[in-house]
């Protein structure tokens, strides 16, 4: 895990000044890298690769030590052949792809996974990262060919940001490094409505700011400085084409690639523990990785302070297995002390408390052990149809099928089993079903249309459409930054390609089956406690937020919404904003987090501009 930074110069060339430069930008996010650091500058046109002072390719690198520890390990890396490379993530079969590459005539010198991704690409090309099992975003400077070529993971779990100049490309981990290159910093208010209005996050190319984009998932980019020209391309896609014979067949293949991919991400020369939250996902990594290890992985948790809105109880449950785990917990001073720090390391606004109490998490960890690499259960509800929405897509497409019978006997399954349907209140009723109403309307100005977020066709499309934009980037955008801001590093087991593709192929009937969400992971692992195992209802961390805002930030809330930076740009009526808490704060029936983000963007607005 590190970060990275770069920059080409596709028409012309950089001098040293703007060599000191990229070196300070590269040492901006020294936190994602405190073991090592290391910068070079290439000259690809005219002289061939030979480093001096005028070059037309910068890379840097800051590095957190996970594989080889030795400096081995340092960035950027060559091959002795021409390639070099900057790069930030982890990936998993560099043990199997070594092997088959050694096989080939391959040598090698280190024991990283970095110099194995070098090798892929001489061997296979920037199509061999199809290859690849991991989380990351790298540049390869392949001065024979006199071309830079980006790369970033199938599902944007780590953050790769692109600034395109006339005449140049700068790249890099965070939005922070490339913003003194801008020439104007000016908000993007599109994306500022879906974040509003929707609570979007990641769910485009665009950022916050305008001129800064990000680098697509699963997607090569080619920077040829002979011609001058950029070329993106997939290397990977969605295979929906695999055919599953029965339910049997689908929870054998499950458990053992859910198994192996935990075993993967337990790869490490640092230690490593569990986020555990006591729903269904982070306690199947737990009992997993004491499944697949020989040495114990302890595990953490955030609770909050009145312990309502946690799950302590089932945290509990698997402490009395055996399980270490250590609380650390969250109040809503919290969020005073700790809000502003994690904007400025999400360098964009984050979509509630929660992100906060996280943040805090994350440091308990750092300050209190001595553990470095964390398994999370990011992905589980996306790929398994673990949340609400699906089970009622589920009824709809049932219904659309004339398959009315098995609609029925879902629906009653869930009354009787108090699973699903219980849950379903009005106010949720309105994040699934956008016809119920739509919300800041009288408050937000700016225009700009919602995002079709409905329009996804069937569950496995609508599923591909969290992984891609709706869901898992922004969750995975929160985590990445919360951590490294404490030089950790996060694995998702649920989001090994393979065990995505499997899950995608699999009927939703044996995802939702007899009234119950996640059936496929509840059957397949018998292993797990029965009090979680069949647990009937569906909560996560959460904050007693909707209490913090009606009560301890109300003064706060309202001095923040006169003459707010929203409201001077235009985006927000400051006046009908505050009517709209009025209604809140009287007990209306308007979710908290509509009061949280536009709380939350006001505050970041006033750091960022």
């Amino acid at each position: 895990m590190c970060g990275i930074f770069g920059a080409v110069n596709i028409e012309g060339f950089f001098d040293r000044a703007a060599f000191e430069r990229f070196s300070k930008l590269n040492d901006v996010t020294s936190y994602r890298g405190p073991d090592d650091h290391g910068v070079c500058r290439l000259k690809l046109k005219q002289s061939g690769g030979q480093v001096g002072d005028c070059f037309d390719v910068f890379l840097g690198n800051r590095r957190l030590s996970i594989l080889d520890l030795t400096s081995n390990g340092h960035q950027p890396m060559t091959d002795q052949q021409g390639l070099w490379i900057a790069y930030n993530g982890e990936i998993f079969n560099y043990l199997e792809l070594r092997r088959e590459l050694q096989a080939k005539g391959h040598k090698f010198t280190t024991d990283t996974d970095t110099e194995v991704i070098l090798h892929v690409y001489s061997e296979y090309g920037e199509q061999g990262f199809n290859r690849l099992n991991g989380m990351w975003a790298f540049a390869i400077v392949d001065v024979p060919n006199r071309r830079v070529v980006l790369s970033r993971d199938r599902f944007s779990i780590k953050p790769l940001y692109l600034l395109p100049l006339p005449g140049c490309t700068y790249f890099a981990s965070e939005i922070k490094q490339l913003l003194p290159l801008l020439p104007t910093r000016r908000l993007n208010a599109e994306t500022m409505s879906a974040f509003i209005t929707q609570g979007l996050l990641d769910h485009s190319r665009a950022t916050f700011f305008e001129g800064i984009v990000k680098a697509a998932p699963r997607t090569n980019i080619v920077i040829a400085l002979d011609t001058g020209d950029i070329s993106e391309s997939a290397y990977w896609n969605f295979d929906r084409t695999n055919h599953i014979s029965s339910l049997q067949e689908a929870e054998e293949q499950f458990r053992e690639l859910f198994l192996d991919s935990i075993k993967l991400r337990l790869r490490s020369d640092v230690q490593v523990g569990v986020l555990l939250s006591g729903g269904l996902d982070s306690s199947a990594i737990a009992v997993g990785c004491r499944m697949t290890s020989g040495d114990r992985v302890d595990s953490y948790s955030i609770v909050s302070e009145d312990g309502l809105c946690d799950e302590r109880r089932y945290i509990n449950v698997l402490v009395e297995t055996g399980l270490k785990n250590r609380q650390t917990v969250f109040r809503c001073d919290d969020v005073l002390q700790d809000l502003d720090k994690v904007l400025d390391h999400s360098d964009e606004p984050v979509g509630g408390f929660s992100v906060v109490a996280q943040y805090k998490l994350f440091r308990a960890i750092k300050q209190e052990t001595d553990v470095t690499v964390l398994l999370s259960g990011q992905g589980g509800d996306e790929v398994l149809l673990g949340y609400l929405k699906f089970f009622f897509f589920h009824l709809k497409l049932l219904y659309l099928q004339r398959r009315y019978s098995q609609a029925i006997f879902q629906l009653g399954a869930s009354l009787y089993q108090r699973t699903v349907v219980h849950q379903f209140t009005l106010r949720s009723a309105r994040r699934y079903i956008p016809t119920l109403g739509t919300r800041l309307d009288r408050a937000f100005k700016s225009g700009h249309a919602s995002v079709p977020i409905w329009a996804c066709g069937d569950i496995a499309s609508r599923q591909i459409a969290d992984i891609e934009k709706y869901s898992v980037p922004a969750l995975t955008h929160y985590e990445d930054r919360n951590s490294m801001a404490h030089s950790l590093e996060v694995r998702h087991p649920f989001l090994d390609h393979r065990l995505v593709e499997l899950l995608l192929n699999i009927p939703p009937e044996w995802k939702i089956r007899n009234g119950w969400t996640k059936y496929l992971l509840r059957h397949a692992f018998p292993e797990l406690p029965d009090a979680i195992r069949w647990r009937r209802d569906k909560q996560g961390f959460l904050t007693p937020e909707q209490n913090w805002l009606k009560n301890d930030l109300k003064h706060l809330i309202r001095s923040t919404f006169h003459n707010s930076e929203l409201s001077r740009l235009g985006i927000l009526n400051d006046q009908e904003f505050l009517k709209y808490y009025d209604r809140f704060q009287r007990g209306a029936a308007i979710p908290e987090s509509d009061i949280a983000r536009t709380f939350i963007a006001e505050r970041w607005m006033r750091r960022a501009f």
